[in-house]
């Protein structure tokens, strides 16, 4: 079993697409699949041919492409089981705790609604590796579109057992907002705030600020950070739960 080699690219506004390649079996899965003339592109870059399209949840933005790519490459497709709108091409059909196995490498599935209700992540061990759709991202984490803040929660606290070094792939390009937001609720903490600065001059000269990494995320990601004293000071809440100041910053988030 070989160690996978992982292709990031840019589509449509700010979503970016994922390709794991294992160079040994040839095998190669991509993660959603929004926009097919992007996809195609991809496969023409790395020299690459898709056999697996795993998918995170039903947004246009990361299945519109399914089909025409399904069509094309022959690839078979794994997705959410069906607890919101249906998704057109799957194949196969997983919700948390299930596993499949792709290129000698088990592939771990962990549920986490509140953006959809059908979200799912997509976990590697053995690479350290997770594929996060629009649960988390770099300095934040998904608008509530069909799940509640506590059923949010309980998802991102699925995420946050996973090591400390795991690598995150989130689906968009979003850091620069979730930082301006991050810092006003969390304007103390200096590490964000260095981080801001960093992530500032990666886009300025055009480079993404995915993936990151778990570890980064603790510590200065408001949306895993709850239980942090200063936010809790900040927002007056020294005694309400985690999931009530979970709620309280998404609210906030949603209106900054």
């Amino acid at each position: 079993m070989s160690k996978l080699e992982i292709y990031q690219f840019p589509y449509l506004s700010d979503n970016y697409g994922v390709f794991l390649h294992d160079a040994q079996t040839g095998e190669t899965a991509a993660i959603d699949c929004g926009d097919a003339g992007a996809y195609e592109k991809a496969m023409m870059d790395t020299c690459w041919k898709l056999t697996e399209i795993w998918v995170t949840h039903h947004h246009p933005d990361h299945t519109d492409g399914i089909m025409t790519v399904k069509q094309l490459t022959g690839a078979r497709v794994r997705g959410p089981k069906e607890n919101s709108k249906p998704i057109s091409g799957l194949d196969e059909h997983y919700w948390d705790g299930d596993s499949f196995t792709f290129a000698g490498h088990k592939v771990d599935v962990i549920s986490t609604p509140g953006h959809t209700t059908d979200m799912i992540n997509f976990y590697i061990a053995d690479e350290s590796v997770v594929f996060t759709g629009d649960t988390l991202f770099t300095l934040g984490c998904g608008r509530l579109f069909e799940g509640s803040a506590a059923l949010m929660w309980e998802g991102m606290q699925k995420l946050m057992k996973l090591p400390f070094d795991t690598t995150v792939y989130g689906s968009h390009e979003y850091t620069l907002a979730n930082a301006r937001f991050a810092v006003s609720v969390d304007p103390d903490n200096q590490e964000l705030l260095a981080k801001k600065v960093a992530y500032e001059a990666l886009r300025a000269e055009g480079k993404p600020t995915v993936p990151t990494v778990l570890e980064t995320e603790f510590a200065t990601n408001p949306f895993l950070r709850p239980h942090d004293p200063s936010i809790r000071k900040h927002l007056g809440m020294e005694s309400a739960s985690d999931s009530e100041v979970f709620a309280e910053i998404r609210k906030r988030k949603d209106n900054f």
